[in-house]
């Protein structure tokens, strides 16, 4: 199967998971497992949340920003791909002055 985000429409989520701002995103869900193209403006944020049941791989693409992860900051750039298991808690931020831009999947588990 492929997916083609070119095909979506972009949609905004306003204070995704309790974060700042919006995610814009496009999302492919097939009643289990969410696969998106995200994209987080400046000063933007996906609140904090625990994977109860999935785990969660973002691969940035594009910008800069940091995770919190499990309570620990740590920076993400284009070409790092940060993965949160199932059961552990994380944020993504851009707390940059571009865009961030990245793929995520969250399989459930």
């Amino acid at each position: 199967m492929n997916i083609d985000f070119s095909e979506m429409e972009l949609s905004s989520f306003p204070e995704f998971k309790g974060g700042a701002k919006e995610l814009r995103a496009k999302m492919f869900f097939d009643g289990t497992n969410r696969i998106m193209k995200g994209l987080l403006v400046p000063g933007a944020s996906i609140g904090m949340h625990t994977h109860e049941d999935s785990c969660e791989m973002i691969f940035i693409t594009s910008g800069r920003g940091s995770v919190i992860f499990d309570g620990d900051a740590s920076p993400v750039y284009a070409g790092v791909c940060h993965y949160c298991p199932k059961g552990h808690t994380h944020s993504l931020i851009n707390d940059s002055d571009d865009n961030l831009e990245f793929l995520a999947a969250v399989p459930k588990q």
